[in-house]
């Protein structure tokens, strides 16, 4: 079996963490007999620099032709610093989700117990957590209508939603609660908020339905969410939200397993589907050899998984356990013996083609 992978670099430290999940990706490749074949597009602040365009024609083509997609990290300081900036490398990211489809942002969180002490959440509060968050993400108040009135003193953002958009990922994630613990909890703010009462009203007809018996349907307000997370994170399974809460959220829940460098994420649409580490392009650290690979390395193998390589992915999730419990890590998670980024990626395909 041949895939075609299009890989967009990005910027930062996308490029040097998308060479060790390149690495890995490559040696799973050979080691359970189908191929890769991939190609290179730019997005981001790397894209501006080069075209003027954060996300140029030509890299929209490579993705629509391939079978997934890896992403590496977008955004750079002197576009994040300059606020009239009127290009900005972000852009290209909605671009690309709006471009590709990719409605439904899924974001795993789980702890490792040989990291507990990385938390900044007490110990007891973080034993067992393993819930994934599906995030909306083509709707919303970012896709809609903006704008300043021509004094500049005031301006607007506009929150829209259809039912058709929070069918499909509220289908997506109730049919993964089905193989889970068959929980799910709707975060939004229906006490307030227009477009949170329709994803109300819409996410409890669906549950009604016949073959979501089983699902135990949650709600809450993303003020109380926020808080929940943090006091008992464990109690969630599956989280359902809009663009924006789903947004702030996932970032919050990212602190729970000691480093943001451990955690993949998949942006999903009808076919098409793209995966990256939900880190930024954290630029202090690019060209330093010192960022955490393991969320592109986990990434990866959630787009194995997704291209039914399960015994490929099964075995990129060993190896970056089993990295962890040897302290093969990088500084973020260990200043006392710190691997570089290179050395981390070795050691995990060292461990993929020998086991």
């Amino acid at each position: 079996m041949n895939y075609k992978i299009t890989v967009l670099r990005g910027d930062g430290i996308g490029p040097e963490v998308m060479e060790q999940g390149l690495k890995i990706l490559q040696a799973a490749a050979e080691k359970y007999n189908f191929t890769v074949e991939i190609s290179e597009a730019l997005i981001g602040a790397t894209a501006i620099d080069q075209t003027g365009n954060p996300l140029p024609d030509e890299s929209i083509e490579s993705c629509k032709k391939s079978d997934a997609v890896l992403l590496g990290a977008v955004g750079a300081p002197k576009y994040d610093n300059d606020p009239t900036a009127k290009v900005r490398p972000e852009q290209g990211l909605l671009k690309l989700r709006k471009s590709l489809g990719l409605f439904a942002n899924i974001r795993p969180v789980t702890t490792y117990e040989i990291l507990y002490d990385k938390s900044p959440i007490k110990t007891d509060r973080i034993k067992g957590v393993d819930f994934v968050v599906f995030r909306e993400l083509t709707g919303g108040i970012y896709f809609g209508k903006k704008g300043k009135s021509e004094d500049g003193k005031t301006a607007y953002d506009t929150s829209d939603y259809s039912v058709e958009e929070i069918d499909r990922i509220t289908r997506l994630a109730f049919d993964t609660a089905l193989n889970r613990r068959k929980k799910v909890c709707l975060v939004d703010k229906a006490n307030v908020l227009e477009t949170s009462r329709l994803w109300r009203h819409t996410v409890d007809k669906i549950a009604q339905e016949p073959q979501y018996s089983e699902i135990e349907l949650d709600k809450m307000f993303v003020d109380n969410a926020a808080m929940q997370l943090i006091q008992w994170p464990s109690q969630f399974d599956v989280i359902l939200t809009e663009n924006m809460f789903g947004d702030i959220i996932t970032d919050e829940a990212s602190v729970i397993p000691g480093s943001m460098g451990l955690l993949p994420s998949a942006s999903v649409g009808e076919g098409l589907a793209l995966f990256e580490p939900i880190h930024g392009s954290y630029p202090q650290a690019a060209g330093k050899n010192i960022a955490n690979p393991f969320a592109t390395i986990l990434s990866v193998a959630m787009m194995l998984e997704h291209l039914k390589q399960n015994d490929a992915a099964k075995l990129i999730r060993k190896a970056v356990d089993k990295a962890l419990h040897s302290g093969i890590v990088t500084e973020d998670i260990s200043k006392d013996n710190p691997k570089s980024t290179t050395e981390v990626g070795d050691w995990v395909k060292e461990f993929i083609t020998s086991d």
